[in-house]
């Protein structure tokens, strides 16, 4: 394939023309592949190498809690093998990056091996976070890939009985899919509700009504403690001091970005690698997406862990790196859903729990809650009322003050 030149003028510190001949992106992941498919898709005609730790072709990983759990689905793979052909893009999977030298544009790798780039772009994403002092136990699990997917739903049975540490998402996405198995489910939360650090209490109350509705016995305010027994988890002790008998944890405590392979690399690292409105870094050449990925919005670099994101800012960045993209282009806005149960949770806008909650409609089940701050409608959220949700998109984009909102609502 030939080369692509691009204008340099969007790099930082650069000025004139530049060639692009091989574009590197490590994370073989949903972000590391649409930004492959948006990359073809801008006109790059170069080599491209999408590299991942695992040995699947890139899946996706938000079914794993839900289709896989319940038994619908035993694969996600996202494009079949003959995609990568047809589009001439190199994989390398089966060994995670172990460092950068930015100097060299040079990428090592597990075994061994090392791959030069003209531009690299991260897309490692996350990880689960561990409870330290747990002892190695059979049926305890965390769940990020499909293998631990699968060794998980091999483990529920009827009339088993699981703990699940955490509850947020995934919590409560696998709390939802373990009770379809017949399992007797206790869902653990430290903090007041399910979901409150993400949607706040008031919310996290509703969702938290959910699934006690479903039959599951809903911990909050308590933590894990420790876990015990002889080769098997038989028993968890909780932070209230009360033992519980189980069969299968599951534990959801939460995600930290892939990042130690960059360190010392130079690149500026905060929770996420940082970068600016377009996916740059602080280092020439070197760019990031996704989940990894803390990009500039507003006055703050946030990271957005959610499945749409993926797609908008591997749009963005592609057309930063081909000099394609439109620089007027409306600001997206956030969106993501969670399904639990027959009720899909969507939230629209930038949510904070520490926002002020009107909810405008409770029918016991379905909900509907707007999210004010400074005045303004920042956010709505819905359980079961994707239209509600879905309409009100112009409504925040345009800053609308929450009192005009409220007052064109139906009681």
């Amino acid at each position: 394939m030939t080369a692509f030149i691009v204008s340099a003028a969007s790099d930082v510190g650069r000025t004139g023309w530049y060639v692009v001949a091989r574009i590197v992106i490590v994370g073989a992941g949903l972000s590391g592949l649409r930004t492959v498919e948006e990359l073809r898709r801008a006109g790059f005609e170069g080599e491209l190498t999408l590299a991942g730790g695992e040995t699947h072709l890139p899946y996706d990983r938000p079914p794993l809690s839900k289709e896989v759990i319940r038994g619908d689905k035993d694969e996600t793979t996202l494009r079949p093998a003959e995609f990568y052909v047809e589009n001439k893009v190199d994989l390398k999977l089966g060994s995670p990056a172990t460092s950068v030298d930015t100097a060299a544009k040079s990428v090592a790798f597990a075994d061994g091996s090392t791959l030069d780039y003209d531009e690299l772009i991260i897309a490692t994403g996350l990880t689960p976070r561990r409870i330290a002092g747990l002892p190695e136990l059979s049926g305890v699990h965390v769940l990020r890939s499909i293998e631990e997917a699968l060794a998980l739903r091999a483990d529920l049975a009827p009339g088993k009985r699981a703990l699940i540490v955490g509850a947020g998402f995934i919590g409560c996405e696998l709390a939802a899919s373990m009770k379809s198995h017949g399992v007797d489910v206790v869902l653990l939360e430290p903090q007041p509700t399910p979901l409150a650090s993400v949607l706040g209490p008031v919310v996290g109350a509703l969702v938290e009504r959910l699934h006690r509705n479903e039959g599951i016995d809903v911990r909050v305010g308590t933590g894990l403690t420790s876990l015990s027994g002889e080769g098997a988890v038989a028993a968890a002790t909780l932070s209230d001091g009360s033992e519980i008998p189980v069969d299968v944890v599951a534990i959801g405590v939460g995600s930290v970005p892939v990042t130690g392979w960059l360190d010392g690399s130079g690149i500026e690292l905060d929770n996420g690698v940082l970068c600016d409105g377009v996916g740059r870094t602080s280092t020439e050449h070197v760019w990031a997406v996704g989940d990894v990925a803390a990009w500039q919005i507003g006055d703050r670099r946030k990271r957005v862990e959610h499945w749409t994101n993926a797609g908008d800012q591997a749009k963005i960045l592609a057309g930063a790196i081909t000099g394609t993209g439109d620089p007027d282009a409306p600001t997206q806005i956030p969106y993501f859903w969670s399904d639990q149960y027959d009720v899909k949770i969507q939230a629209l806008g930038t949510v904070a729990p520490t926002d002020t909650v009107h909810i405008v409609k409770d029918d016991g089940r379905k909900f509907v809650a707007y999210y004010e701050r400074d005045g303004v409608l920042a956010a709505v959220v819905g359980g079961g009322s994707a239209g509600a949700v879905m309409k009100m998109r112009a409504k925040i984009a345009a800053g609308t003050p929450i009192s005009d909102v409220l007052e064109s609502t139906p009681a």
